[in-house]
């Protein structure tokens, strides 16, 4: 299988909530390729949580912050990687995403807000209404998203074993002879 990608990078896109990590792990031990969270190499470079970045300098300088990153981390090959909810929001972003394979986890809303509930750690849901603040997102970055070379559509009773097999039979229906 991976040697049908050539190396080329596989980018998990969706929703904050969406699995990508959990799913991402599994995708990248099957096909050999090493795993990076890019909201995990945030915080390493950053040396503060992403909500202490949001707080102290605002969502404009964590979303430069990752873009660097995500400009870094295109440069290697053989990585599935894990990508911010926001991060197809800046058209830079998507020259680097364009680089490799890139895989939308659509994840209803309702069941985002399942997930995410108990996670004090996204600054973009300390909202009074953070379901409501979850579908707002979700239209406003749908058409982004839809941009994805690949889409898995995310259930409930889907585990991310389930997830991640499903992303690999589906990998070859896009790649190029």
């Amino acid at each position: 299988m991976s040697s049908g990608l050539q190396g080329i990078n596989l980018y998990l896109i969706g929703m904050m909530g969406a699995g990508k990590t959990t799913a991402g792990q599994l995708i990248a031990k099957h096909l050999g390729y090493g795993f990076l969270d890019t909201d995990r190499v945030i915080v390493q470079v950053a040396g503060k949580s992403i909500n202490q970045i949001f707080a102290e300098s605002g969502e404009a300088a964590f979303r430069q912050l990752e873009s660097q990153v995500l400009s870094e981390v295109c440069a290697y090959t053989k990585l599935t990687i894990a990508t911010g909810g926001g991060i197809i929001t800046s058209a830079k972003n998507w020259s680097y995403l364009h680089h490799g394979l890139t895989v939308w986890f659509d994840v209803p809303p309702e069941l985002l807000y399942k997930r995410l509930l108990d996670d004090s750690s996204r600054p973009l849901l300390k909202d009074a209404d953070p379901l409501g603040k979850l579908r707002s997102l979700l239209e406003q970055r749908r058409p982004l998203y839809a941009q994805a070379d690949l889409r898995v559509t995310i259930d409930e009773e889907k585990t991310p074993a389930e997830i991640a097999q499903e992303v690999i039979e589906l990998i070859p229906s896009v790649l190029k002879e």
